[in-house]
């Protein structure tokens, strides 16, 4: 894939997200990680209160509520104009629910999605996966 310098690139699961900015001149891939504050989830008081009930058995609650907050957060960033580029690399479940919420403005920066989780491996594996694809 030809990744364009200045994308961003989100790697999330249900409990973290990771965001890089690509420096590398095209066709190069060349990943730099972006500090980023993870957006608490949307009901995540409520969760507390409710983990073991029935409702969320199992913590899918809570991994949707911060799909939803990371789908959030990168609306908020396409309509500022701080991405101009997006792909996106999550597990199959997680990326199923950020799609849920993402908004036009940032469907339509989306260059490329990748329902793998690799949410815990190094820069040089994420930069792989892309430039290979």
């Amino acid at each position: 894939m030809i990744l364009p310098t200045g994308a961003t690139v989100a790697v999330a699961d249900g409990e973290t997200i990771r965001l890089f900015h690509n420096t590398g001149v095209k066709p190069g891939v060349h990943l730099v990680e972006i500090t980023a504050t993870p957006p608490a989830p949307v009901h995540a008081n409520s969760l507390a209160r409710h983990r073991t009930g029935s409702a969320s058995p199992d913590g899918k609650q809570f991994e949707n509520d911060f799909a939803a907050a990371i789908a959030a957060f990168l609306n908020k960033l396409s309509l500022d104009g701080t991405i101009e580029h997006l792909v996106v690399v999550s597990d199959p479940r997680t990326l199923g629910e950020l799609r849920k919420h993402f908004n036009h403005d940032l469907r339509g920066k989306i260059v490329g999605e990748f329902a793998k989780d690799f949410s815990r491996r190094s820069l040089e594996d994420i930069a792989s996966l892309i430039a290979d694809a």
